[in-house]
């Protein structure tokens, strides 16, 4: 009978087993690693290339705005900066791209930025098939969104342009200087 309990308490439980299998599938596909420490300003410079690959601008089509158009990367940088922002979202927008840059490095020996459109498309795709990195890339669409769909005032939507793109008018009254939301 002592053997059997020992033998049961040695068992791993299904919660463990998937638990372990969550993270190991993560680290295998997010390696954090000494490279992935990336500087602040390495960070943003991935991240407004990740942007850029997710909402890209068309040349051919000036009446299309990309994340470069709409002003995307400032957009985010106001919303990290909100000290009301979760900072675990903080966190996990920032760390990603961190992720990202590893990942880049170890399957094509350079960085996110200097790939081709085509490579990042792959990189991204990789990212995407655990968990955590669609997780990350979704959350980076959803402030791609907000930055496209805001009012400018708060630093995405330059000139009102992915409003005349979609046909919007906004409502009234428009927030101002004195009205808006502030970051705390």
């Amino acid at each position: 009978m002592a053997q059997l309990r020992q033998w049961r308490s040695a068992l791993l439980t299904r919660r463990q087993v998937l638990l372990r299998l969550a993270g190991g599938s993560l680290a295998l596909l997010l390696p954090v690693s000494a490279r992935a420490q990336l500087a602040e300003a390495d960070s943003w410079r991935l991240i407004d290339a990740l942007q850029q690959r997710l909402l890209p601008s068309e040349p051919d089509r000036p009446d299309a705005p990309g994340a470069k158009e709409i002003n995307a990367l400032a957009y985010l940088q106001w919303v990290v900066a909100d000290a009301k922002l979760d900072a675990e979202e903080r966190a996990f927008l920032l760390r990603g791209a961190g992720w990202l840059e590893d990942l880049c490095l170890q399957r094509l020996g350079r960085g996110f930025v200097s790939l081709s459109p085509a490579e990042q498309d792959q990189m991204l795709s990789e990212v995407a098939q655990s968990a955590a990195g669609e997780n990350w890339i979704n959350s980076h669409l959803s402030y791609l969104l907000e930055a496209l769909l805001s009012d400018p005032i708060y630093g995405g939507n330059r000139a009102e342009q992915g409003w005349r793109w979609l046909g919007h008018r906004p409502g009234f009254p428009r927030p101002n200087r004195d009205t808006c939301y502030r970051a705390g």
